[in-house]
């Protein structure tokens, strides 16, 4: 206690000296710590100056003409005919000009695309060539080529040239754009507006976007500047490879541009190489995704699966046994979960292959052997008097179908009764019901005639839920919900 006491004067400052020169060892630990992992995660690349220069090469600049008869929407209007059928001047035009004597207007657009082989293969979007009558390819170092359609297919917006040349292209390399993560970064190239090779960053802002451009909607969506001229050119990542192809704008949007992933794109690259076309497959169903109210209605677990809204007569999926309200849960063992997930997967597999189709009818599964057909694009795209009974307290009218309501509400579906008027402010106005709606259930109660609509009601009390199962036309099935 004597030495301390002796020695506390001098001991004091010693300590206050040791404790500042910890605490100062400790800031400078936390600040290099903050440092390494400032320098281990950068926020953006020091330089895209590499990268560009290895992917430019392989980007090129499509110039297009096509032919307009008629001299555009601007000879159009001055042409139009005030006079109707009855035009004294028709047969003055018709003696010196001919019947044709619209002139014609040849417009010219820009675009983007990318080599995919040194033998001068091109991918480029389908809307950039569309109805061309002229097409050029210039790449970066000012050589221009004429280019051959070599197959193109407007469900996925892509279409593949051919150019020729003695000497061999250098092309890009693709990469693997399953494993591309949102927040990466990208590179857009191409010629927005005309101006060639240019280029912008960004990251990828979100994967699988269904943007309402197709059947195949699986877009990546980024935030690097894409404009008009863009079209078609390539998406890349940080290591040069091309994982998307940049097709899509939102016009009122800033920021937002949309990019075809390059593996849904090399399949079809591949048919278009091959075969010039693009072969689908096909089993024949109308579908749509499952709502809440339908997962409710049919008492699942959840809302995964693909409800079948229709079955297209004399095609796999009827010959096999599948019908409407099938909810398809999985193919060849594959899980299905949504109607954009079954679309593709059944496109992909090859036509005449047989195709095990589990489906849940009644909450019990069944499968089915479908052999796969060839989606027929163009069979897509061409595809008694009134017996009303007035429902009172809903302020609805239902009717039985009859070939006049076919036609008069555009109905394909003939089993069920159709809703032909709703009153404004009834109950059902007030729970989404609207004329030409068929009635296909009630509480799970199947409807096939009016007779049977009224049994149904009949046996539901006042203040009890009425579940109606309803067949919309341009919708699909629907659940309506209403309290007697």
């Amino acid at each position: 206690m004597a030495y301390f006491g002796s020695n506390r004067k001098k001991l004091i400052p010693r300590l206050y000296v040791f404790m500042a020169a910890l605490l100062f060892a400790m800031v400078t630990m936390g600040l290099s710590t903050v440092e390494a992992k400032t320098v281990a995660a950068p926020m953006v690349p020091q330089s895209f100056t590499e990268l560009a220069e290895e992917v430019s090469p392989s980007v090129v600049n499509i110039r297009t003409v096509r032919t307009i008869k008629g001299g555009g929407p601007v000879f159009r209007h001055f042409q139009r005919n005030p006079f109707g059928d009855n035009d004294p001047f028709r047969d003055f035009f018709e003696r010196f000009f001919g019947e044709e004597h619209q002139p014609e207007f040849r417009q010219r657009s820009l675009g983007s695309g990318f080599i995919i082989d040194e033998a001068g293969y091109i991918v480029t979007n389908y809307h950039v060539i569309d109805g061309a009558d002229e097409i050029v390819v210039k790449l970066k170092n000012g050589r221009e080529f004429d280019a051959t359609i070599m197959g193109k297919d407007s469900n996925t917006d892509l279409a593949l040239l051919k150019v020729e040349s003695p000497e061999n292209f250098q092309a890009a390399r693709l990469g693997n754009s399953d494993a591309l993560q949102v927040g990466q970064w990208v590179l857009a190239i191409g010629s927005p507006f005309g101006l060639e090779q240019t280029i912008t960053a960004g990251i990828v802002s979100a994967k699988g976007r269904v943007i309402g451009s197709g059947p195949y909607d699986d877009f990546i969506q980024t935030d690097a500047s894409i404009n008009p001229g863009n079209s078609g050119g390539p998406l890349t990542n940080m290591e040069g490879e091309v994982i998307g192809i940049n097709t899509a704008i939102v016009a009122t949007g800033q920021g937002i541009g949309f990019a075809i992933p390059i593996n849904l794109a090399k399949g079809i690259i591949d048919q278009l190489k091959t075969k010039g076309e693009v072969t689908r497959g096909w089993i024949g169903v109308a579908i749509q995704d499952l709502s809440r109210e339908m997962v409710e209605y049919y008492d699942l677990k959840d809302n995964k699966g693909v409800l079948v809204a229709d079955v297209f007569e004399n095609n796999p999926a009827e010959r096999a046994g599948i019908k409407p309200q099938d909810i398809i849960i999985s193919i060849n063992g594959t899980k299905i979960e949504s109607s954009r997930e079954l679309t593709s997967f059944i496109a992909g597999l090859p036509v005449g292959e047989k195709a095990k189709v589990t489906v849940l009818r009644d909450n019990k599964e069944k499968t089915f052997t479908v052999q796969i057909a060839k989606r027929e694009e163009e069979k897509l795209a061409s595809k008694r008097m009134f017996n009303d009974e007035d429902a009172g307290e809903l302020g609805i009218s239902v009717s039985n179908i009859t070939p006049e309501l076919e036609d008069r509400f555009n109905l394909s579906d003939r089993e069920g009764i159709v809703i032909t008027k709703v009153e404004r402010g009834s109950k059902a106005a007030m729970a989404g019901l609207r004329a030409g709606d068929v009635i296909k259930e009630i509480n799970r109660h199947r409807v096939e005639t009016v007779d049977d609509y009224r049994k149904i009601f009949g046996s539901i009390k006042e203040g009890q839920p009425m579940n109606l199962f309803i067949n919309r036309v341009n919708t699909g099935f629907i659940v309506v919900r209403l309290i007697k």
